[in-house]
């Protein structure tokens, strides 16, 4: 048995004010054919998953390209087209093959394309051919087009937001992709529309029930895999929403009509899954008042785990209208700042303007002395068992408030974003993050409370509102 293995994720947020370029898939992770590291990451845990199997069943790997660019803006015409035609190239030179695996994200945008997933599992199938097996993983926060389900045998999405379970998705595909080679299962893939677009967290109800059962559904009646595409709703694309898709042994109408019964469930629960969003008074007023601490409060829509910069000040701001001093603030995207306070050294003190560099909704620059307490270059933080790289990092004491500055755009993942840089977290009543949901699970064993706050800024976050040119009007809350 051959098979090939690859993997081109990033997660486009077509209305942000960041553009993609090659060089933000080097600066995120690269690892050319056979040298991907033993270290899972989000969009590419197939590759080790694969390895572990090869070498345990004697089969063949292929390896080709892994890359992953942090989310962001739109990605240009010629990095895409590079991406696309280096691992289509790798394809046709690893030929023959009983299988492709590949690990996507499912919201990558480029200039020339609206789902450039589905038009490279397109373009494999059409190198490959009918008979060889095509598998991959996705991050629920994508579009699932038809092109995407007619290409691919077995897709498989992370059932967790946050998505700590990315290495087991990995695992289940690449099962379900040998499987399908060895002839022991013929899959079909059943989609139903839920009609809707929401902010879906599994680490609450009734979300956390609902996944529940789709695990134990699998297994059962020709169920082998059933999954949930929460959409994204900072893409603006035909294929934006909310869908449920399993991957169903032979053609029977029991796991079609079980996504639709599904659908409707997962419908019922509009408007009820967030959770509370505070404005950014009130979260700071609520954490202030705590007993203890770390209060953690999570600046949701100003997420570069969204594509948005990860450089409003706004927050940091109503810290300091409140008094609030007794905090630490990670992080905010400031290359040219970070420069600076390298430049400087350990324990000086300057004048430093940062945040607020690429859009006017994130509040006005910060312009203050600060004393840089902590220089890290190539500075991480955790996110399950991966490694999340920071780029050139600096922690600066601005008014008594800690504040972490990176130069890689990154969302709030684990709280060895602040200990990596020198800061106990532990030690803080307040600890300001930039996140949706990603950080939950790292965050919750240390904090006290946490608390959501909506920020308004380059994030579209009211689908009611946004000016969407290409996303579908009839789904809610667009419509009902």
């Amino acid at each position: 048995m051959r098979v090939f293995c690859a993997s081109i994720a990033t997660e486009t947020n077509t209305f942000s004010p960041l553009r993609a370029d090659i060089s933000d898939f080097m600066e995120s992770f690269y690892a050319a054919p056979g040298d991907h590291p033993e270290t899972p990451t989000l969009c590419s845990a197939v590759f080790p998953v694969c390895r572990r199997r090869a070498k345990d069943e004697g089969w063949k790997l292929i390896e080709g390209t892994a890359t992953w660019a942090e989310p962001g803006g739109i990605v240009n015409e010629q990095t895409w087209n590079s991406l696309r035609d280096e691992v289509l190239d790798q394809l046709r030179d690893a030929l023959p093959v009983d299988a492709v695996i590949l690990g996507l994200h499912g919201a990558m945008v480029a200039q020339n394309c609206q789902d450039c997933e589905g038009t490279l599992l397109s373009e494999i199938r059409n190198i490959v051919g009918p008979d060889v097996v095509i598998g991959a993983t996705l991050d629920p926060h994508s579009h699932l087009s038809k092109k995407r389900t007619e290409s691919a045998d077995i897709l498989v999405a992370f059932k967790e937001f946050p998505h700590t379970d990315f290495v087991e998705r990995a695992e289940d595909c690449v099962d379900l992709v040998l499987r399908t080679v060895k002839g022991e299962i013929k899959p079909v893939i059943h989609v139903a529309d839920c009609n809707m677009i929401e902010v879906l967290p599994t680490s609450r109800e009734p979300m956390r029930s609902f996944v529940d059962r789709l695990v134990e559904l699998e297994g059962k009646n020709g169920v082998l895999s059933l999954c949930v595409i929460h959409g994204f709703m900072a893409g603006d694309v035909p294929d934006m929403g909310t869908k449920i898709f399993v991957v169903a042994e032979g053609n029977t109408d029991v796991p079609a009509q079980l996504v639709k019964d599904l659908s409707q469930e997962l419908f019922s629960f509009r408007g009820k899954t967030r959770p509370e969003f505070l404005a950014p008074d009130e979260a700071v007023k609520r954490a202030i008042e705590a007993d203890r601490g770390p209060v953690v409060i999570a600046d949701v829509w100003d997420n570069p785990g969204g594509g948005v910069p990860g450089d409003s000040t706004i927050l940091l701001r109503t810290l300091v209208e409140h008094e609030a001093f007794d905090a630490a603030v990670g992080t905010i995207w400031d290359p040219m700042a970070v420069r600076t306070c390298i430049s400087a050294g350990e324990g000086a003190t300057l004048k430093l303007r940062f945040g607020s560099k690429m859009s006017d909704t994130a509040g006005p620059p910060i312009d203050a002395d600060v004393k840089v307490l902590k220089i890290v270059r190539n500075a991480t933080q955790n996110f399950g068992k991966s490694i999340v790289p920071l780029g050139d990092a600096v922690a600066i004491d601005y008014m008594g408030i800690t504040v972490i500055l990176n130069s890689n755009r990154s969302q709030s993942f684990d709280p060895s974003l602040f200990s990596n840089l020198g800061v106990d977290p532990r030690s803080k009543k307040i600890l300001a993050i930039k996140s949706t949901n990603h950080f939950y699970d790292g965050f919750k064993p240390i904090a006290s409370e946490i608390l959501y706050a909506s920020v308004d800024g380059p994030y579209p976050n009211n689908p009611r509102t946004t000016n969407y040119r290409y996303a579908r009007k009839d789904i809610w809350p667009r419509v009902g």
